[in-house]
């Protein structure tokens, strides 16, 4: 292999990661929001990214008949739109249910209430979804998903890179919905009000913030941003109504890099996992992609147990 075809290569697989990755981070910042509020480990994430995936797929199809979108932007707008759609499902889930064993209001149980809720949600959500949705995989068809945008290296010499325009558009959002929520969480009055039942819950409640409200809020948030993600996810990804385990063990790895509680450090662990992911392929085969991702996992958690920004920098 050439030097120019070699460095052609990597600078392809770079922009890979980077694309992917993003959207990865957007995911990982779900549920780092959930944990770092929370502190429940919720195995139901990935099937709200599912969810979303649906929501966007269906949504898609109402607004082309309606032609209220072109069908470059359709995809974008249901993604979301998927946002404060299951955010209401988040929120009202959180009252009926998780509730009842976390926060002020929590029954008893602990944390092994906690786990097993959220399985049990998660079996519902995907066992549900097969039955309504079916097991055929789907996919968002978008233009967007077969052309690219070519962008030349320094020289012709070296080639170019093709930027795959769903995952550029689904890059773009993710930053965008990444910071927005990073803006919001650190200025907001409601942001820090939530950070606070994170910090010190029973200090909070002594300042008048209403912890199982700020509680039903983050996990409602969570979610919403996690089925964001998965709506641009499901431009370039197809889908059935067990997609959801592919994705959290990814989610729970970003968030476990980036540093349990942090959402800026889940979205760079999220960011870290798609690079990873992309770069392994040249040199290992794609079956391993995987078994990269949690060799860089193992190394982080060696040498920085806290992750890469651990709770001593931020906290949700």
């Amino acid at each position: 292999m050439s030097l120019a075809v070699g460095i052609e290569d990597f600078v392809q697989a770079l922009v890979a990661g980077l694309l992917v990755g993003a959207v990865y981070g957007l995911m990982c910042v779900g549920l780092g929001l959930i944990f770092g509020v929370m502190r429940v480990v919720n195995f139901a994430q990935g099937d709200f990214l599912m969810l979303g995936m649906y929501f966007s797929l269906y949504t898609v199809g109402a607004l082309g008949a309606l032609a209220v979108f072109g069908p470059g932007a359709a995809p974008v707008a249901a993604a979301l739109l998927a946002g404060p759609v299951l955010f209401v499902g988040g929120w009202l889930l959180h009252r009926l249910l998780l509730g009842r064993v976390t926060g002020t209001r929590a029954i008893g149980g602990g944390h092994d209430a906690q786990l097993i809720l959220t399985l049990g949600i998660a079996l519902v959500l995907e066992n549900g979804g097969l039955i309504a949705f079916g097991s055929t995989p789907q996919a968002v068809h978008t233009p967007l998903s077969w052309s690219a945008w070519h962008l030349p290296l320094v020289s012709a010499h070296f080639g170019e890179v093709f930027v795959n325009k769903a995952r550029g558009i689904a890059c773009l959002v993710s930053v965008l919905v990444g910071a927005a929520l990073y803006w919001f969480i650190s200025r907001a009055r409601l942001g820090k009000a939530l950070r606070a039942a994170a910090d010190n819950p029973e200090a909070a409640t002594y300042m008048g913030i209403a912890v199982d409200r700020a509680h039903g809020i983050a996990f409602g948030i969570g979610t919403g941003v996690t089925a964001i993600a998965g709506g641009l996810v499901a431009t370039f990804y197809p889908f059935q109504p067990y997609v959801g385990f592919d994705f959290v063990i990814i989610m729970y790895a970003g968030v476990v890099l980036g540093g349990m509680g942090s959402i800026l450090g889940a979205f760079w662990g999220g960011m870290t996992i798609g690079l990873v992911q992309q770069l392994s392929t040249l040199a290992l085969p794609l079956q391993l992609q995987n078994a990269a991702i949690f060799v860089v996992f193992l190394l982080v958690v060696q040498l920085r147990p806290q992750g890469l920004f651990g709770r001593n920098v931020e906290r949700a």
